[in-house]
């Protein structure tokens, strides 16, 4: 019988060095993988599932701190208006796929109903339970559309969300991440864990899997979602033109050095 792993077992935690280097040639990539889309057309989703302080945030920060905003968009609704409440549940999501060139990234999706809604008790276990036996069909025509679509949860431990949960308690730049909300979902650990599981088993399908990323290690777990995000979306590397600046014109020289009266200058305090 196999020994069961101990944190004693499990691997160090990445070097700041050896993340950055790792990090700077997937991000390379994912510059080229942004041309390749936008000469090609392509639609692409990716989807960002997972409990609290499961680091999604600093990893669509990995993602998209290199590409352009026009290819690469973020999409982060907050929780759905009266009117919003009245429509179609996945009306509010559609508004926001792709066109020709892009790629959407949802920081949590549709599947807030399988989860923070299930457990919360924003709906019903009627719509819960329709949600999650259409979900697969939904995201069939989604594919068969032409959009590419990538599933991810990023799975952190217990006792590394209670330590992230703390820090952000005691650091003043990240409370603002700590909501009324990510404290009960603190306290309802297992009533996530279940809502998880049955999620991953009704909507995991061979057209749009679900990939789980172990994420106690932050800086492992935004390297191996870039890796796998560029392993699932065929491209290659689009040769332009090299750019090269032009000359300056001299036509019309104009003293534009000159301090503008009337105008404020900020003070150089550093």
């Amino acid at each position: 019988m196999a020994e069961k792993q101990t944190d004693s077992d499990a691997p160090a935690k990445m070097r700041r060095k050896v993340y950055e280097k790792a990090l700077r040639k997937l991000q390379v990539e994912l510059c080229y993988l942004q041309s390749w889309v936008k000469a090609k057309g392509l639609r692409v989703i990716i989807v960002f599932e997972g409990r609290d302080a499961a680091g999604k945030g600093g990893t669509i920060k990995a993602i998209t701190e290199r590409v352009s905003p026009r290819v690469f968009r973020v999409v982060a609704l907050p929780a759905p208006s009266d009117r919003e409440k009245t429509q179609m549940y996945m009306q509010r999501y559609i508004e926001h796929f792709p066109a020709a060139g892009e790629i959407v990234i949802f920081d949590r999706s549709w599947y807030n109903r399988a989860g923070v809604e299930r457990v919360m008790g924003f709906c019903t276990p009627a719509e819960y339970e329709t949600f999650l036996a259409n979900c697969s069909t939904a995201e069939r025509y989604l594919v068969n559309g032409g959009i590419i679509l990538i599933k991810l949860w990023l799975e952190v431990g217990k006792e590394e969300q209670e330590r992230r949960f703390r820090a952000r308690i005691d650091d003043p730049l990240r409370q603002w991440k700590l909501s009324p909300m990510d404290l009960e979902s603190y306290r309802r650990w297992y009533d996530y864990s279940r809502a998880r599981d049955r999620m991953l088993k009704a909507t995991h399908s061979s057209h749009a899997p679900w990939c789980v990323v172990p994420s106690d290690d932050k800086r492992r777990a935004r390297l191996n979602c870039i890796s796998y995000v560029l392993q699932n979306i065929p491209y290659k590397r689009v040769r332009g033109e090299r750019v090269r600046l032009p000359p300056r014109s001299e036509k019309n020289r104009y003293n534009d050095q000159t301090k503008i009266k009337g105008v404020r200058v900020v003070a150089e305090r550093y």
